[in-house]
């Protein structure tokens, strides 16, 4: 994978000194030798074998479960047969009833423990983004907010991203602006370059603007208008000179960004896998593009139909456990994405690979013989058939579908023929389509896009 001419990333940071009259080595304060310790056991533990990161896991786990079950109502019941006695192994946990979304949004009172240990700080409400109109409310604590911080930290450290360069930031909900430093996880334990905020729901062409002007050595957004800007930029002939990495979030990233990035900008890109009642779950692997489990911070499970673990290669449902909110207990909580399974990695960590994130359930092509699939619609050549700026499908009933479309120019009969007939040939079934004209195709709050959307009810 190319990083563009001289722009390997081979910085080494040096952490922030909090001593007068003194340089180096660095002695830092209190929250950045706490950060630096974790980062140092995450260090040895990402080379553990994958037995000795599940007999931790299990270590955790039993803590957790124990305080589930006698300050969390919700669980009163759930856990009462489970022997904690003597710790808790696979079986035992596999036998724990998986927790629905439905589950979270009913019952945040009787999910809230009644009892969070006082070392664990204080307790804040967070709420999802809601992109799929259902949000979910949950608890967290300041040491779940500090686990965010160092999993944003080990992702830098393990891509080895220059600190002192600018960094860029396009996301929802917020103001266009500047800081002076990467943020919290970064600068507790090191100097860090300027960050710079735009946001999502601007036109691409005043994100292209703004991104030339910045010039950044560091880009992050969500998946879809990183490829969205990228391929504009593309058009355009604009490539910020600076720039060694985009950095791509909330979504499932779609198999072209990654050509489209290298095309337009000739610089890789750095996928991250999390959610925000869950925290990081896995991080592209330094070496590959696929991801690591972070086992450190969360059990994570891909479930067959069956409700048993997935072999390497095969695609299940998402379950997770994250392990240190003491303050709202998620046990094997159904997320709602489907993901791959990968084998073990030849970087040599025993952290668990995932191949792919293949998105949430609410994106899955409904055929009428009752066999849901994630649909593919060949949109990296729509460019060669159409002038198409942006797009969106939606699956309206189980013999029809509709294709909304921002375009360039009005199309003609035989370019919308064309379209539909490459569409039709990626989803593999003969759905009627029809095409709707729109001006622009708006955005979540959050900053997330769908380019495709289920409006009938999934089979039981």
């Amino acid at each position: 994978m190319s990083n563009g001419p001289n722009r390997m990333n081979t910085h080494v940071a040096v952490p922030r000194n909090a001593l007068a009259n003194h340089c180096w080595p660095a002695v830092p304060d209190a929250a950045g030798a706490r950060m630096l310790a974790l980062q140092y056991q995450l260090n040895q533990s990402q080379w553990w074998s994958a037995g000795q990161l599940r007999e931790e896991q299990f270590r955790q786990l039993s803590v957790l479960l124990l305080h589930a079950r006698e300050t969390v109502p919700f669980y009163r019941q759930r856990l009462a047969g489970l022997d904690l006695s003597r710790g808790l192994d696979a079986a035992s946990f596999a036998a724990v009833p998986l927790l629905t979304r439905q589950d979270v949004q009913t019952s945040f009172d009787a999910l809230t423990s009644t009892r969070v240990p006082a070392a664990h700080g204080k307790v804040a409400d967070g709420e999802t983004s809601g992109s799929t109109g259902r949000p979910v409310r949950f608890r967290i604590t300041e040491l779940g907010g500090l686990f965010w911080q160092v999993f944003t930290l080990r992702d830098h450290l393990w891509h080895r991203r220059d600190l002192s360069g600018k960094l860029a930031s396009i996301r929802g909900r917020v103001q266009p602006g500047t800081a002076a430093g990467w943020g919290p996880a970064t600068e507790g334990a090191f100097r860090s370059g300027p960050l710079s905020m735009y946001n999502t729901n601007l036109p691409l062409g005043e994100q292209a603007d703004w991104l030339m002007r910045e010039n950044p050595a560091y880009l992050i957004s969500i998946a879809s208008n990183i490829r969205a800007l990228a391929r504009y930029c593309g058009e355009h002939g604009l490539r910020p000179s600076a720039l060694r990495e985009v950095r791509s979030y909330g979504e499932a990233l779609h198999p072209d960004i990654r050509a489209i990035c290298r095309q337009a900008w000739d610089v890789p890109v750095v996928d991250m896998y999390s959610c925000a009642e869950g925290g990081y779950l896995a991080l592209q692997c330094p070496q590959h593009e696929h991801y690591h489990v972070q086992s450190e911070s969360v059990l994570l499970e891909v479930l067959d139909r069956e409700g048993l673990p997935c072999a390497p290669g095969a695609v299940g449902k998402v379950v997770i456990t994250p392990l240190h909110n003491f303050a709202m207990p998620l046990l094997r909580y159904e997320l709602g994405d489907y993901a791959e399974v990968g084998p073990a990695c030849a970087c040599g960590r025993g952290l668990p690979v995932i191949t792919q994130i293949m998105g949430k359930t609410r994106h899955m092509l409904q055929l009428p013989d009752g066999g849901p699939r994630f649909p593919r619609f060949g949109e990296a050549k729509f460019h060669t058939i159409a002038p198409v700026r942006q797009f969106q499908v939606v699956q309206k009933s189980l013999a029809a579908i509709e294709v909304n479309l921002v375009v360039a120019r009005a199309l003609t009969p035989d370019e919308e023929q064309k379209l539909r007939e490459h569409v039709l040939a990626h989803l593999k079934h003969p759905f009627s389509v029809s095409f709707v004209y729109l001006d622009d195709i708006p955005r979540a709050p959050s900053g997330k896009y769908e380019d495709f959307r289920c409006e009938i009810a999934p089979p039981a």
